[in-house]
């Protein structure tokens, strides 16, 4: 099997992700922060530990700005939903995955906020001048995709989140993509909340991510999304206001989070770190998407061969489905067609409504792997579409 669907979920796991979730439901098992027990008192250590490492992996001081969520999904539902208020405008862009895009949308539904989408250039890629052409005084936060889950294409996130911050706008970086592939800085960046994912970049387990807070920012401006047990406070019947417990009611998920904490360990470990990542993916896109051009008749690409390892194509003359059940079925190639959750992108650049084919690498893919797909894409380009 080859799988070139990591920015759906990255697979393989490295070896140190699967014995860190072994390990925790095998030797560990209890809830962190419930009881006094050695057990718990690890699992405590374990989630910790966690937020130390992230919070340097996101330029953060203190690691309780870290609040784990289910995924960057739910992470961006609590940023956007708790943050905004009636009558507040807000400032989007036409790349975005639904995850924004939705969220917003059922508010604007409902008469609760405005919204607006920047278009961008033919790419989709939004510049100052044209966020600060559609800033109005009740312009409340900047919501914005760091890399395209359907192109690669890669917004200037310090510039754009730079102006927000002159501006008084709150930013809320959907980093999904872009964690564990391009260095985050929140204080570079001047990023006010990431949402990301543990399970793309991070190479952690499924059903992992989270919510990163900048140094200084009031978490009391975000309304959490849930309410009920934290393990703090428990005399009390209102939710406790304190970081992070305030967002997390309920069990974490201690395995998860510990293969996540792995995950970053591998990542630390490469050669040059994220540096190593963004070489990898780089020159295998720039060696795929050039030799594709040369060799796959009908191969049209959306995605620069300078980007970081998500590519999207179509085939003239063959659906994007017809290619990926024929890579699936017949050849154990796995890839992602469709809208990827990203209608907008697509509209933007074209392809809507049916879409595109994706292929997104990781660390473990190879050029091995690229020279077989491309003679696969070839014959499927030459055969009559089914």
């Amino acid at each position: 099997m080859i799988y070139f669907d990591n920015a759906a979920t990255s697979f393989p796991k490295p070896e140190e992700v699967v014995e860190a979730v072994v390990g925790t439901m095998t030797k560990t098992g209890a809830n962190p922060g419930r009881s006094g027990h050695t057990q718990s008192v690890r699992a405590g250590e374990i989630v910790f530990e966690a937020r130390r490492k992230l919070a340097v992996f996101f330029g953060v001081k203190n690691p309780m700005n870290i609040i784990f969520t289910s995924n960057a999904t739910e992470a961006l539902n609590l940023a956007i939903k708790g943050l905004l208020r009636k009558g507040d405008h807000v400032v989007t862009t036409s790349m975005e995955h639904n995850s924004v895009i939705r969220p917003l949308k059922r508010l604007e539904s409902e008469g609760y906020i405005d919204i607006t989408v920047l278009e961008g250039d033919e790419d989709g890629v939004v510049s100052v001048e044209e966020l600060e052409q559609h800033v109005k005084s009740r312009t409340r936060a900047f919501v914005l995709n760091h890399i395209s889950n359907v192109t690669g294409i890669v917004q200037p996130l310090e510039e754009l989140c730079g102006f927000c911050r002159e501006k008084g706008l709150i930013t809320i970086a959907d980093c999904a993509q872009s964690a564990g592939i391009i260095p985050l800085d929140m204080v570079k960046d001047n990023i006010d909340i990431v949402c990301f994912a543990g399970h793309k970049g991070l190479y952690g387990p499924t059903g992992t991510g989270g919510m990163v807070l900048r140094e200084g920012f009031d978490h009391r401006l975000i309304k959490p999304l849930k309410e009920g047990g934290t393990g703090s406070l428990s005399d009390k019947e209102f939710q406790p206001e304190f970081m992070p417990d305030v967002f997390e009611s309920g069990t974490l998920n201690t395995a998860g989070i510990a293969g996540l904490s792995a995950g970053i360990d591998f990542i630390n470990s490469l050669p040059e770190g994220l540096g190593s990542v963004q070489l990898h993916k780089q020159t295998l896109q720039k060696y795929f998407i050039d030799k594709a051009r040369k060799h796959v008749p009908g191969f049209i690409t959306q995605s620069s061969p300078d980007g970081y390892g998500v590519v999207s194509f179509v085939l003239e003359g063959h659906s994007v489905s017809g290619i990926t059940m024929k890579l699936s079925e017949k050849y154990g190639i796995m890839s992602r067609q469709g809208l990827h959750c990203a209608p907008l992108a697509h509209k933007r650049i074209g392809t809507f409504p049916e879409g595109t084919v994706r292929f997104s690498f990781s660390v473990f893919n190879t050029r091995q792997e690229a020279d077989f797909s491309i003679e696969v894409l070839k014959k499927i380009s030459e055969s009559a579409d089914e």
